[in-house]
């Protein structure tokens, strides 16, 4: 009814209010989800680990495991970016757009309601206009009959008197016939209209008005129900980073963390003997400090948990412990071999590219690439005399040195620390590898500078004359005795014989 058009327009004027404020709340809710997320990035940045430290802590399982963590709650804090996004885009974007076209629709709604409210009210007006003009014509007709009638009953009227009464008098009836038709057909016409506006244009109106708020119901439940969707199809991703989270404590193996830092930094060395008892009571007196160490100072480098003053690192990696200078060696010799299998590639690939210049000289000068060739040569040389330079130093690590350490335990055992016994009788094991050669078997010429940073090697420099004490024996060391009276050993590759 019409009575309640201020009704639908105040119930359809608060469901728009409604879908507005549900945009901005989740409009809102993204920004929470936002920097939610970046907090967590910033989180996951802050206690993650990078650097060469970082890496090799993380090797053990607990350290490990925590980066894992990390990793899972950066890919969690992405999944709460999602949400943000997709609701932006699939709820805030859609339902923003959908209720400036609901606006439109309801203003045109309204106002073709309004319109056609307005006609009828012009065509009622217009029909009281019509029904007044009627009422006054029609009373006007009565009052000129009646005069009329006055006057041709008065015996004074003149006939013309009386004929003019009766012409004013039906003159006046005709004019308020006209007026009755008028009115009977703006009366007819008004109700046509009436009846078109209550039982067509207004249902319709309030047809279309109830159609496009029952639409906007239907969208605002989606929207509803996409605020709780958006975030269930991400919720397998969750849960696979939460389940992540979990694996990652369950990887954790306090054995084998233990295990790996005992593998890192053993020694080699073996458990010191017992300090012997020293009999002052037979007159016997302590050593001095010229002759060995005194125990206190042994003790400190012994005890396991005190201060150790760290040596510089050797090239050979000498100032390690036995284990740990055996796999640093080792990890040495690897990167030269893939270093010199990269130059020998790169040499045999100048070769091949010398030979097709000398079969097709259009292609090239094969002369171009004799420098190439010659410095890739000397890589090579330099690569291999470094190689067999390590290996000899891992067996030395492994053989020579175990026999070493033993000797050093039995001496650390029978004698209060002594330093000259060290040094009288336990590098006497080198030096008697140097006794079996006295003559020299031929002459050679350094090629390359040589720097002998190792034990047992010695230092040449390029053009020096030497003599060959001991061939090489297919490890690519040579033993030389130098014009000085030094004696040691060098690489094959940087010495040429000479007759």
């Amino acid at each position: 009814k019409l009575d309640q058009y201020d009704v639908i327009d105040k119930h359809t004027q608060s469901g728009l209010d409604l879908v507005e404020r549900y945009i901005k709340f989740v409009k809102e809710r993204t920004e929470i989800e936002q920097n939610y997320a970046k907090q967590l990035r910033s989180l996951t940045k802050k206690y993650y680990r990078r650097g060469s430290k970082e890496e090799q802590e993380c090797r053990y399982s607990n350290h490990a495991s925590f980066q894992d963590i990390l990793n899972e709650l950066n890919d969690y804090a992405g999944q709460r970016e999602l949400i943000a996004e997709n609701m932006m885009t699939g709820i805030c974007v859609e339902l923003t757009k959908f209720l400036q076209d609901l606006k439109q629709e309801r203003k045109s709604h309204l106002s073709d309601a309004k319109k056609a409210q307005q006609t009828l009210e012009s065509s009622f007006k217009h029909l009281e206009s019509t029904k007044k003009r009627f009422a006054k014509e029609w009373a006007e007709a009565e009052k000129a009959t009646q005069q009329a009638d006055k006057t041709e009953s008065d015996p004074n009227a003149t006939k013309p008197d009386v004929e003019k009464a009766r012409q004013h008098a039906h003159a006046r009836t005709h004019t308020a016939e006209e007026c009755r038709n008028d009115y009977a057909a703006e009366l007819q016409k008004y109700n046509k209209e009436q009846n078109l506006f209550y039982y067509i244009e207004i249902p319709q109106f309030f047809n279309k008005l109830q159609e496009m708020d029952e639409r906007r119901i239907r969208r605002l439940a989606g929207g509803y129900c996409q605020f709780s969707d958006i975030e269930k199809k991400v919720l397998p991703i969750i849960s696979k980073c939460l389940e992540g989270i979990s694996a990652a404590g369950g990887k954790v193996d306090e054995k084998q963390d233990s295990m790996l830092l005992i593998e890192q930094h053993k020694s080699g060395f073996e458990q010191p003997g017992d300090v012997e008892f020293e009999d002052y009571s037979h007159g016997i007196k302590p050593a001095t400090s010229e002759s060995s160490l005194n125990a206190p100072k042994v003790r400190a480098k012994l005890w396991p948990f005190g201060k150790k003053h760290k040596p510089p690192p050797a090239e050979d990696f000498s100032h390690l412990p036995p284990e740990q200078r055996k796999k640093k060696l080792q990890a040495k010799i690897d990167d030269i071999a893939k270093e010199l299998q990269k130059t020998q590639d790169q040499s045999d690939a100048l070769e091949k590219m010398r030979g097709v210049y000398e079969q097709n000289p259009q292609l090239g000068d094969p002369s171009s690439l004799e420098p190439q060739i010659s410095e890739t040569s000397q890589n090579i040389g330099r690569l291999r005399g470094e190689l067999t330079k390590y290996e000899v130093g891992k067996n030395w690590d492994s053989n020579t040195l175990r026999g070493f350490l033993e000797k050093f335990n039995t001496y650390v055992g029978r004698s209060a620390f002594s330093e000259q016994l060290e040094s009288q009788h336990l590098y006497s094991e080198f030096d008697d590898e140097f006794d079996d050669v006295q003559t020299p078997i031929g002459q050679c010429k350094a090629i390359y500078t040589f720097e002998g940073n190792s034990e047992g090697t010695i230092s040449i420099t390029e053009g020096e004359q030497l003599s060959v004490m001991e061939d090489d024996k297919g490890d690519g060391w040579m033993r030389v005795l130098k014009a000085n009276g030094e004696e040691g050993y060098i690489p094959s590759s940087y010495v040429k014989l000479v007759s």
